[in-house]
């Protein structure tokens, strides 16, 4: 049987760390990308200033980009936490390019498969564009506050806060208390909700909301809100049928973990390829995780303040707003009170000279299973989500290992080898 084999020497495209380590595979960590003191300073790391964080999109090539609705401008974060202004900077209503235009609190981001970026700016009552050059223009919405629906500047929004994007470029507003669908074409729905405010589940305006946030959408189209109001996370199906998601019934605010979960503000919502949610936590100063089954964890904090560390018994976040998640799975968030973007996710490894040039892994991306040849006899090697969760591990008794990942999720797994005499090298499955 033939394999298209993809030889792991020098080829870097598919590798996220090919070192050679001593095993010592970190907890989940939290750092500091960038920011300070408050204020409005571009630069890079700690010499950067932020003064309103309030949410928080990521692209393609891992750049980050914030909405500061203190100083009414778009940044710009390169992965290596180099930080400029991309637009705004000036309160008001302008279109142009970079500083001549205006906006008014900016909220919610999200960027489309083109690279363009959308921005909910809250006062305006409108959804700016901003091309990847920073040039500014209305996309939806008319500045008249109310809930019509219409093309483009026919379009009114009451108070747009929250949003999200799915695969079609289709845009999910939150909006007082409706979530409303915007189309590439720029045609403006009602998707779900009404008035008065308050908690309800069920289909299109049957729904009530009190005060939604921020919202995100899976890759089958549904979208999850991160309803402030009522401390729950809700389900939208592309159909507009609402549920509850996670949360306690009644409205009751807290924090407990569980499948009887109690939150406190949840601010903003994030999906990743494997259904789970993660949720930042405003009023308890937290990162919360929740399965496609609704359990909910803490995923990072213990509680309001600001210390980078391992992320459950060291971090802390000071109200956290937006979140969001690279190609690679670490989480940045907006953390709002502090004044700094957080990086979560980080794998901290130890080298040594352990020889790994003949190792070979294919098919890689896979559908599923993977073939490691050249493995050192005895060694151990596992396989871990990139958050750190074993999946399988094996000994290697041939130097041909066979790992079947198709009942997994599609998205990316760190393999750690692990040899007799201690030594180690880390490399990234893609599974399709």
């Amino acid at each position: 049987m033939e394999f298209n084999k993809l030889n792991f020497k020098v080829n870097l495209v598919f590798i996220v760390t090919l070192f050679v380590n001593v095993f010592s595979f970190a907890q989940i960590t939290v750092s500091t990308l960038a920011g300070s003191t408050g204020g409005n300073t571009d630069g890079t790391g700690g010499a950067a200033q932020f003064g309103g964080l309030y949410d928080i999109a990521t692209d393609a090539s891992g750049n980050l980009y914030v909405t500061d609705d203190l100083y009414h401008n778009i940044r710009k974060i390169t992965p290596t936490g180099v930080v400029t202004t991309l637009a705004g900077g000036t309160y008001g209503y302008a279109d142009g390019t970079g500083s001549a235009a205006q906006f008014a609190q900016p909220k919610g981001i999200v960027l489309d498969s083109s690279g363009n970026i959308f921005v909910v700016d809250q006062i305006n009552l409108r959804i700016r564009k901003i091309t990847p050059t920073g040039v500014v223009t209305t996309f939806a919405g008319n500045g008249v506050s109310d809930v019509i629906d219409g093309t483009g500047t026919a379009a009114s929004f009451a108070t747009p806060t929250g949003l999200a994007i799915d695969i079609s470029d289709n845009l999910y507003v939150a909006d007082g208390w409706t979530i409303r669908k915007i189309t590439p074409g720029g045609v403006v729905t009602t998707l779900a909700g009404s008035l008065p405010l308050g908690y309800e589940d069920g289909t299109g305006a049957a729904a009530k909301f009190r005060n939604p946030e921020g919202l995100a959408v899976d890759a089958s189209g549904n979208v999850y809100v991160a309803d402030y109001g009522n401390n729950k996370i809700r389900k939208i199906t592309p159909a507009g049928v609402v549920t509850t998601f996670a949360g306690q019934y009644y409205g009751n605010y807290g924090y407990q973990d569980g499948t009887n979960a109690l939150f406190y503000g949840p601010h903003d919502v994030e999906v990743d390829n494997s259904g789970n949610v993660y949720v930042t936590d405003y009023n308890n100063s937290r990162i919360r995780k929740i399965t496609s089954t609704g359990e909910t964890s803490t995923f990072a904090g213990i509680g309001p303040g600001y210390a980078d560390g391992l992320a459950l018994t060291e971090a802390m976040f000071y109200y956290p707003t937006g979140i969001t998640l690279d190609a690679s799975g670490i989480v940045y968030v907006a953390d709002k009170s502090n004044t700094k973007i957080r990086k979560i996710g980080d794998v901290s490894l130890s080298t040594s000279s352990y020889n790994v040039s003949e190792l070979e892994i294919y098919p890689n991306p896979s559908n599923g299973v993977f073939y490691i040849k050249n493995v050192p006899s005895g060694a151990v090697i596992t396989v871990y989500d990139i958050f750190g969760k074993q999946i399988v591990s094996k000994n290697a008794t041939f130097d041909l290992i066979q790992f079947d990942l198709s009942d997994y999720s599609k998205g990316f797994y760190i393999v750690k080898i692990f040899s007799e005499d201690k030594q180690i090298c880390n490399f990234k499955l893609i599974k399709e």
